[in-house]
């Protein structure tokens, strides 16, 4: 397989989903800085021009949940999506959550341009987004976190996901040391070797 990657993005946590599974890949960094997204020759692989791209035997998979879940169902033995159903369900709401909430209030500081054209509207989106992470990780964790991961004492392919996102957390104006089970989530995944290759990789 090949994982088509930017640094620091969520492309990452398909990164550490594919170790934690222990599955072999070769990453491929796509360098953002230079544009290299909106070429057509990775328009070819993702005509979204987004990471993550997860290359398959079967062909290309996009969507960090899709991708995650992929990776989790390739491998059962890694035990990384829950085998009861309702907890299964309680995973994904986190996963969903991220996707069409969290993710979405981050990039209204850095892609604002996707939703509005005038530089004072982007502006006024940028200037939201304290509060808007800030109640995103309010919520994480009063609700998504069971300590120490998402589901309790079982990495699931949540987790991965959650960690990069919170990994966001001080660049866009919130103060984590008010969330004590982030910090405590955000220092269990650092310990763990999936993560520390990422670091080592200069992914994170």
């Amino acid at each position: 397989m090949k994982l088509f990657y930017a640094p620091t993005t969520i492309s990452i946590a398909s990164a550490i989903a594919l170790d934690e599974a222990g599955i072999d890949y070769e990453p491929v960094r796509v360098d953002f800085a230079s544009g290299e997204q909106t070429k057509p020759s990775f328009h070819a692989i993702n005509p979204k021009g987004r990471v993550p791209a997860l290359i398959t035997e079967q062909g290309i998979l996009t969507e960090t949940g899709a991708i995650l879940d992929y990776i989790a169902a390739i491998k059962p033995a890694a035990h990384l999506v829950p085998s009861d159903p309702w907890q299964a369900a309680q995973m994904r709401a986190v996963m969903y959550y991220l996707a069409s909430t969290m993710h979405v209030n981050h990039a209204h500081r850095l892609r604002g341009i996707r939703w509005v054209d005038k530089e004072s509207s982007i502006e006024d989106m940028k200037a939201k987004v304290p509060q808007t992470m800030t109640e995103s990780a309010r919520f994480i964790n009063d609700h998504a976190i069971r300590t120490p991961f998402v589901m309790g004492d079982v990495i699931s392919i949540a987790d991965p996901y959650l960690f990069v996102v919170c990994s966001w957390l001080e660049g866009d104006g919130v103060k984590v040391d008010d969330f004590p089970k982030i910090v405590a989530f955000r220092d269990a995944m650092e310990a763990r070797p999936s993560v520390k290759k990422a670091r080592e990789m200069g992914m994170l």
